[in-house]
C-alpha cells in the first residue's frame, strides 16, 4: 500500500522531450480532482445557456421578420438605396467593379434568412428588377454544414445575358497598383460565385451581421460623418493651419517694420545729437564771447587803477 508521500499520478511535462513525469502527492491530486469537477459543471451550465439562448434567438427571429419586410417595402420607395449602402461600405466597396456597381442599382431588395435551427446556416437573396446583366430576378447565395460537417456553399446559377458577364470582365481586369495586399475576391460577383472557403467569408458575415441588421447607417454614412464633425474638423485644421501662416507672415511683417523702426530711432537720435552739438557749439561761442567780454572789463579795471596815482 503506497504512502501520502508517495506518488498518486504521474503526469509526462510537456516541456521535457525525454518523457520526465509532474509529480502530485495525494492532497494535490484530490483539489485538481474537485477543480476539474467544479469546471466540469460551469462546461454544462454553458451549454445549457447556448441551448436556451439558440432558443430566444429562434423566438425573436419570428418577431423580428415581419420588420424586416416592413423595412424593405419602405426601403423600395427610395432610388438605390442598397446600392448606395454598399458602396459606403469599405469592405465591399474595394471589391466592387464600376459596371458591378451598374448593376446593383437595380437591387430592390436583400433579405438574409436564417435557417430555423439557427446552427446549420442561412441564406442571403438579392433581388433584382429587371436589367440589361442578368436574366434571374433573385440571386442567392446559400451557406450550410456539408455532408461531411464541414461548412459549405453554393449559389444562384446566374444566367447572364450575351456579352454581360461581369465575372469575365472582371478577371481580364489588371489589379490595382499600389494596392498594399491582394483582394481575396476580385469583384463582387466574383466573391457570388466562389465557394471555396465558405468558413470564412468576410463578405457573407459582413452582410449577414451587420449590412442585414442595419442597412440604414450605411446608407446614411456621409451624412453622419458631417454631423459627428468629422469633415468639420478637417476644416477646423486646414483653417488653423491658414491661420498659423498668416501669423508667420505678420510676424515676419511686423519684424521688418521693427527693424525699419530701429533705424528711424537711431535717425531720430542722430538728429538730437546734432542738435545738441549745435546747441553746445552755440554755448560755446557764447561763454567765448562772456570770457573776451570779461577780459576787457579786467582791462578796463586795471587800467583805471593804474592811471589814479598821477
Amino acid at each position: 500500500m503506497a504512502s501520502a508521500n508517495k506518488k498518486a499520478k504521474e503526469l509526462e511535462d510537456p516541456g521535457s522531450g525525454e518523457g520526465d513525469a509532474r509529480d502530485y502527492d495525494v492532497e494535490i491530486q484530490k483539489t485538481l480532482e474537485e477543480i476539474d469537477g467544479c469546471q466540469n459543471q460551469i462546461d454544462g451550465l454553458n451549454e445549457k445557456a447556448s441551448d436556451e439562448i439558440l432558443e430566444v434567438e429562434k423566438k425573436y427571429n419570428k418577431l423580428r421578420k415581419p420588420y424586416f419586410q416592413k423595412r424593405n417595402d419602405i426601403i423600395k420607395r427610395i432610388p438605390n438605396f442598397w446600392v448606395t449602402a454598399f458602396v459606403n461600405n469599405k469592405e465591399i466597396a474595394e471589391i466592387l467593379e464600376e459596371d458591378e456597381e451598374d448593376a446593383l442599382r437595380f437591387l430592390n431588395k436583400l433579405e438574409v434568412e436564417e435557417f430555423e435551427d439557427i446552427k446549420s446556416g442561412y441564406r442571403i437573396n438579392f433581388y433584382f428588377d429587371e436589367n440589361p446583366y442578368f436574366e434571374n430576378d433573385v440571386l442567392t447565395k446559400e451557406f450550410h454544414l456539408g455532408s461531411s460537417g464541414d461548412p459549405a456553399s453554393q449559389s444562384t446559377s446566374i444566367r447572364w445575358k450575351e456579352g454581360a458577364d461581369l465575372t469575365k470582365k472582371a478577371k481580364t481586369k489588371a489589379p490595382l497598383k499600389g494596392r498594399k495586399r491582394p483582394l481575396k475576391h476580385r469583384s463582387f460577383f466574383d466573391w457570388f460565385t466562389d465557394h471555396g472557403d465558405p468558413s470564412s467569408d468576410e463578405i457573407a458575415e459582413l452582410i449577414k451581421d451587420d449590412m442585414w441588421p442595419n442597412p440604414l447607417q450605411y446608407y446614411l454614412a456621409p451624412d453622419i460623418d458631417v454631423e459627428n464633425g468629422i469633415e468639420g474638423d478637417g476644416e477646423e485644421c486646414e483653417s488653423e493651419e491658414d491661420e498659423d501662416e498668416e501669423d508667420g507672415a505678420d510676424d515676419g511683417d511686423e519684424g521688418g517694420e521693427g527693424e525699419e523702426g530701429d533705424d528711424s530711432i537711431v535717425v531720430v537720435e542722430d538728429d538730437v545729437d546734432e542738435d545738441d552739438d549745435e546747441d553746445e557749439a552755440v554755448n560755446d561761442e557764447d561763454d567765448g564771447v562772456n570770457e573776451e567780454d570779461d577780459l576787457l572789463v579786467d582791462d578796463e579795471g586795471d587800467r583805471e587803477e593804474g592811471e589814479e596815482p598821477e
